[in-house]
Parts: structure tokens; sequence; C-alpha cells
């Protein structure tokens, strides 16, 4: 049986995790601070840990352990009740790995335990002493995006246990429809990690490209299935998180990619990968009205054949080919 952890912070986490894991043959516990997603895997179980966080007001002490690790405030009694609760299932179920996306600590925890750990890369600069730790004692590391459009330079040292087996999206094996509106559909696509948008970045885009029918999925409001409007848009503007970038690469969609501010530079290492590999014009926040027109003209003229680089296809199954190894 394979462990798996899944980080609750916004959904990209839970999205990849459902979509390796349907593509492996042996049962999963999967451990996580989220609630039971409504549909799984009947051989499955979902393990739902107590918050690693202080009482509400109360400030954390030494949450980074004096900089080598993220998370680790001292005295929270949630963290010290979700590691034993870890620990205690993984005994019970004779878990022979563990995957962990993503958190240093419960990488540590299980390799502490004895456990084969299979790391989540991120993009961003993850040479801080605490990433580095995670890496190092990782036997698998997955890089869930294509060599071809981005290979981070401190990846380099661990090139005989990293695997980049392509970008992964939930709606690989989703069918398109032509679209049938006489207007082109324009999609605003936000996240459920927190969005930097201008509170009226709808109307900004409304304003000036009026010769698109936009609506906004995520930005304004969750949803829970956004390919039946995705798939049918002419244009995209995006944020880089892994999970919209994969979604976007499986349209016919003219991709505009404006990172918004993570940890670590995450979706600007991203979207920088993607404008150099030719993919999307390169802008690093949310532009000034004049700027539009230029940017969707200069994006409209790109190979969007160019998007098969990120090797969305048989991602998820590659990922799940590692871990079941």
């Amino acid at each position: 049986m394979i462990g798996y952890y899944v980080h609750h912070h916004g959904r990209g986490h839970a999205a990849r995790a459902r979509s390796i894991c349907a593509r492996l043959d042996e049962p999963v516990t999967f451990f996580s601070s989220l609630p039971r997603p409504a549909q799984m895997r009947g051989q499955d179980r979902w393990v739902q840990l107590p918050l690693d966080v202080p009482p509400d007001g109360e400030t954390p002490v030494d949450p980074d352990s004096h900089g080598r690790l993220h998370w680790a405030p001292t005295h929270v009694e949630g963290l010290a009740r979700r590691s034993a609760e870890l620990l205690r299932v993984a005994a019970d179920a004779g878990l022979r790995r563990l995957v962990v996306d993503v958190s240093v600590e419960i990488a540590m925890l299980g390799r502490l335990a004895g456990l084969p750990i299979t790391v989540m890369a991120m993009p961003g600069d993850r040479t801080d002493p605490a990433h580095r730790l995670a890496y190092d004692i990782a036997d698998q590391i997955v890089a869930p995006w294509s060599a071809d459009v981005y290979r981070p330079p401190w990846l380099g040292e661990h090139a005989d246990r990293t695997h980049y087996v392509g970008s992964i999206s939930q709606f690989e094996h989703r069918s398109r429809t032509t679209p049938q509106d006489a207007q082109p559909l324009a999609v605003l696509l936000g996240g459920a990690g927190g969005n930097d948008l201008p509170a009226d970045a709808l109307e900004q885009l409304r304003a000036a490209l009026p010769q698109y029918t936009w609506i906004a999925l995520g930005a304004s409001g969750w949803v829970d299935d956004p390919w039946p409007v995705l798939q049918t848009a002419a244009v995209v503007v995006t944020h880089a998180g892994q999970n919209a970038v994969a979604d976007v690469a499986l349209t016919d969609a003219a991709v505009i990619v404006i990172p918004q501010h993570r940890p670590f530079a995450e979706q600007h290492a991203t979207a920088a990968a993607l404008a150099h590999a030719g993919l999307t014009v390169e802008v690093s926040e949310w532009p000034s009205a004049d700027r539009w027109p230029g940017l969707l003209t200069g994006t409209l003229a790109l190979d969007r054949s160019e998007w098969s680089r990120l090797q969305v296809r048989g991602a998820a199954a590659r990922a799940a080919e590692v871990i079941a190894a």
C-alpha cells in the first residue's frame, strides 16, 4: 500500500494526487488536513489530519526551527496529533512508500519512521536549507513538468533520482467540442490558493479586448469543473499554477500567463520558463490597460502546437509508474 500526503493549501495538490493515484494498481492511503473528497476509489482511504497551527491569536514560536524547517512551531497540539496519527496509520497499514506533496516536515517524519520517500518537486528557488533537506532524503523526486521546458539548476545534483514526468492535468482524458458562439470566448482563470488579481480584472479585460465574450473561472468563486468552458475558449488569461498551466496546455487557446506572488517565486519561475520556450508572452505582473492589445497580438502570433512540449498526455501515468516501482 502507498501512503500519499496532500498539502491543504489550495486545490492543486489534491487534484494532482487524484490524477496520479487513479493510475496506480495498488490501494492508497491519503493523509491531509483537507476533508475527504466526494469521489474516491473503493480501495483507497482518506485520513483527515488535524491542522498544524496555533489557536487563533497566538503567535507561532520558532516555526522554522532556526531556519532548518518550514513549519514546525513548538507546543502546537495539532502538530503533535497529526504526526502521531500519520505514523500510527502508516504502521498499522504497512505502508511501503510515502509520497509527499508537499511538506519537508512530513517527508522527514516518514523517513525517520523508515519509509522510502517520494517528494513532488516544486518550481522556483528551492535552495534553502529546508528544501535541500527534503530533496536530499528522498529516494525519488517527481518533477511534474517537462524537462524540455523547465530544468532548474538546483535539481541537477539530484539528477539520478529525479523523474521529469510532464505537466499533470486532471482533464487529460476529457474530450473537446467545437465552439458554437458567434463571438469568441475568453476566460480569466483564477485559482484557489489566493489571487493577486485586481478587483475589477474582468471589467478591465472586457474594456481592453471587447471582441471577446469574457467570463471568469475561479477568480470570483470556485468552479468544480471548469473544463466545459475552458476547452471552448479562444483566449485564456491565467495564473502560473502548475495545474492551471497543464490544463490550458490541453486547449487550443491563445494563453497569456500572469504569475502571482507565491513563496520561493514559484509562479514567476514557471511563467519565465514558458515565455523562454515560446509558449506565451512574458508578463511579470498584471498589465496596464494599454498593454492588452499588444499582448494579445504577440500571443496570437505564437505556435500553439508548441504547448505539446509540456508532455501533459501520459504525465499522470508516468508519475504513477515512478511511484509504483
